[in-house]
């Protein structure tokens, strides 16, 4: 059996290696999920593939709000770890499981509300629309389902345990390849659900995961002792957990808004550009998935040795996880420029899908070197309860630039998607410079 980590004493590399694998094997089978579901959508047809990638947008706020709950309550747990305060840790958790269920409950009701306008802004009319709203009306309605995993995860992350998240992860795709052709063709008898099928086998899946999460986050020293009382709305606990959590929530809704400006700049150039745009980033999410762990790890280990009182452990965290993410990338960029064809015939066999596909994925490979520097100095800095500082990154990176750079390359100098392509690059790795000369000044 494995001796529990240190995160205030123990070699920082070793840390990295113990939580940062687990988590990058978790999200590796959770961006397979989100593939299966592209791959199920373009048996469907085209509309269908087209419907996925066009609900993105709303599909990661919910994601996003809860991811970015998850970092603030991962953030608060960890300083309270590192401070040795187990009290402040379990009023912590059990006041954040308050705040995201209601959370939950809003983005269903504000969704429902806001998808149709959204989607018809983006495009869709007839028959498309339908189809994207037949997948998101199922998603939204599972709302609270995706966020509290991710807050049961928060619990056992703040003390480097991610292995138990890792499991549900893969447990979730092999679950997910059975139920998706189950109910979306109806197999066994049940009514064929097309898309409405692939959305509710991610709710069932989600649903399954919160179960076998709390059998894990109970046992926690903070959580197994949970009283009624703990549960009771303490206005100034969660104050603290919204000051943490709504700047990372926002900045993580920034990407999903971010989202929306590349799509309504590439629908300009038809259905296929979008499509495929949509499989093409779900390729850039198989590849950056070794580095996405890191920022797990640097969140916790920071978040701990903020608490405890120790800012080289914190700068060492900082800068170890940068240079292994970095070169992470630079090799997942070589995969990605060598196979970039092979890897959009995966998932159409549309020649003009397959053409813009390998034009992103071009810009792509030289991009992805600048994602985990920028990541992980975002959540550093989240460990040091400084999460306003990716909210404005995130302004900038996603909102302000992109605009003005797409139009700029796409329509002002006529380079059309190209614009678009270069246009993410440039503004990446802008930000990703600007972000390592931050920390380095900054830890």
């Amino acid at each position: 059996m494995k001796q529990p980590l240190s995160l205030t004493t123990d070699p920082i590399p070793q840390l990295i290696w113990r939580i940062a694998l687990p988590m990058s094997v978790g999200m590796f089978f959770n961006t397979m999920f989100n593939v299966m579901d592209t791959l199920c959508a373009g048996w469907l047809g085209t509309e269908s593939l087209a419907a996925l990638s066009l609900s993105f947008p709303l599909y990661f706020v919910v994601f996003a709000i809860g991811s970015g709950i998850s970092q603030g309550t991962t953030a608060l747990l960890a300083n309270a770890l590192g401070a040795g305060n187990a009290m402040e840790a379990r009023r912590v958790f059990a006041q954040s499981l308050l705040f995201v269920t209601a959370a939950g409950v809003l983005i269903s009701i504000a969704g429902w509300l806001a998808a149709p306008w959204l989607f018809r802004l983006l495009g869709a009319e007839g028959s498309y629309l339908s189809t994207v709203l037949d997948f998101m009306n199922v998603i939204l309605a599972g709302g609270v389902f995706f966020l509290l995993p991710m807050i049961l995860n928060s619990a056992l992350s703040a003390k480097g345990t991610t292995w138990v998240y890792r499991n549900f992860l893969i447990v979730g795709f092999i679950a997910n390849i059975v139920l998706n052709p189950v109910l979306m063709w109806g197999w066994t008898g049940l009514p064929a659900l097309g898309v409405s099928g692939i959305a509710l086998a991610t709710v069932l899946v989600q649903m399954g995961g919160g179960v076998f999460l709390w059998s894990h986050v109970k046992k926690a020293d903070y959580c197994h002792d949970l009283r009624r009382v703990d549960f009771k709305p303490n206005l100034q606990v969660l104050r603290r957990i919204a000051g943490q959590a709504i700047p990372a929530a926002l900045n993580m809704l920034t990407i999903s808004l971010g989202v929306f400006v590349i799509t309504w700049f590439v629908k300009h150039f038809g259905k296929e550009a979008v499509a495929a745009t949509g499989i093409a980033t779900r390729v850039e999410q198989i590849v950056l998935m070794p580095a996405i762990g890191l920022n797990a790890a640097v969140l916790s280990i920071v978040g701990q040795n903020h608490g405890a009182g120790l800012p080289h452990r914190v700068r060492e965290a900082w800068l170890t996880n940068v240079k292994i993410g970095a070169g992470l990338m630079l090799i997942g960029g070589l995969l990605v420029w060598l196979l970039r064809e092979p890897a959009m015939r995966m998932f159409s066999q549309d020649p003009i899908v397959i053409g813009h596909g390998r034009n992103y994925l071009l810009s792509s490979s030289l991009t992805l070197a600048a994602y985990p520097i920028l990541f992980v100095t975002v959540f550093a800095m989240q460990g040091i309860k400084k999460p306003a500082y990716g909210l404005w990154m995130g302004i900038y990176r996603q909102l302000v630039a992109p605009v003005v750079v797409f139009h700029t390359l796409a329509f002002t100098l006529g380079w059309g998607l190209w614009g678009v392509w270069w246009g993410i690059c440039i503004v990446t790795w802008s930000a990703a410079l600007f972000a390592l000369g931050w920390g380095w000044r900054r830890f």
